[in-house]
């Protein structure tokens, strides 16, 4: 039993009862309790958010994993990018091997210096995907110096940074998934969220990501948390979009079986992006941000393998030439959810 998969069930089930969820809620009290305190102490101003000289936007989620901040992040920087603005994105690149301890260059906008191996899965993903300066370290502070004083940044967006205080932010934008929504509303690690009901008073704007082909659900939630809740609220929606090889780039005729394989939050409803234009024959799925070996890909055998954009900037240096990645197309109204 992988004891990582069975909680991240017991996260999104209805009504989870059992001694290992009553074990898991019992530890949920000292989680509570240590993040609340830390969100008093800065509330109260007892300890203080550091400003630096840029504007810092935040792309985060008050869940664990698999919200969709990738895409958002994504298309938020190539806008002020294209509006003449010098973005650079902190991430605290997670599952990379370089050490988190220093302040890490992944591109300086021109120039990529470390692989998806060495930089972690998603910043690489963004060194590729954007001309903006990418850079991962643990400390965002020291980060979104470095990256104002070394490039000339304008603007900061940290990627997965709600929970991270210590740096002062001009917007907090945080995601929910239209399908999964906060799961069992319990705190880690009974459940997947990372923080209690205080945190909605720091929601700048709150983006509800659809992953349905079927908006009905995410459109009424949007407008339930307008109006009730009364917390500015976007819609941002999220399709499939071509399927294209890794190595030729050529695209994959709907309709055939394929095979899926990921390692990332929230599998099921990648497999079932997929679904809706190919015949899914078999899945293999590993944890989030797994290191890939040549040992995965063993019994797989010869039907074209569909992976997600963020797996495959690990799996592209294995040059399996009948690996696909599945482009996403992302609505949203960038304009309209900084403000501008």
């Amino acid at each position: 039993m992988n004891i990582k998969t069975e909680i991240t069930k017991l996260h999104y089930k209805k009504d989870p009862s059992g001694f290992f969820f009553n074990m898991l809620k019992f530890c949920s009290v000292f989680y509570g309790i240590g993040s609340g305190f830390k969100n008093f102490l800065y509330d109260k101003n007892i300890l203080h958010a550091t400003k630096v000289s840029a504007k810092v936007i935040s792309v985060g989620n008050l869940t664990t994993g698999g919200v969709g901040k990738t895409p958002v992040v994504n298309a938020i920087t190539n806008y002020l990018i294209e509006n003449g603005h010098k973005v650079g994105i902190i991430s605290r690149g997670y599952g990379g091997k370089l050490s988190n301890k220093n302040v890490n260059v992944i591109s300086d906008g021109e120039r990529i210096f470390a692989d998806a191996t060495m930089a972690g899965d998603e910043p690489y993903w963004h060194a590729i995907n954007s001309s903006a300066v990418v850079i991962t370290c643990k400390d965002r502070v020291r980060a979104a110096k470095f990256a104002v004083e070394k490039f000339g940044v304008t603007h900061i967006i940290l990627d997965d940074g709600f929970q991270h205080r210590k740096i002062f932010r001009d917007l907090d934008l945080v995601l929910a998934d239209s399908e999964k929504w906060f799961g069992n509303e319990c705190l880690l690690p009974a459940g997947p969220l990372r923080e209690g009901k205080e945190a909605f008073n720091r929601i700048g704007k709150l983006v509800v990501v659809s992953k349905n082909s079927d908006h009905t659900k995410a459109e009424k939630l949007v407008k339930i948390m307008s109006k009730k809740m009364k917390l500015p609220t976007a819609l941002c929606k999220t399709e499939p979009d071509v399927t294209y090889n890794l190595l030729s780039g050529g695209i994959l005729l709907k309709g055939q079986k394929v095979t899926t394989l990921c390692a990332i939050g929230q599998p099921e409803q990648f497999i079932n992006f997929v679904k809706k234009d190919y015949e899914v024959v078999n899945s293999r799925i590993f944890d989030d941000h797994h290191a890939y070996v040549t040992e995965d890909f063993g019994g797989l055998g010869d039907l074209p393998i569909v992976t997600t954009e963020k797996d495959a900037v690990k799996l592209k240096e294995f040059c399996i030439k009948n690996i696909y990645a599945l482009k996403l197309k992302v609505s949203l109204d960038v304009k309209g959810l900084l403000g501008e």
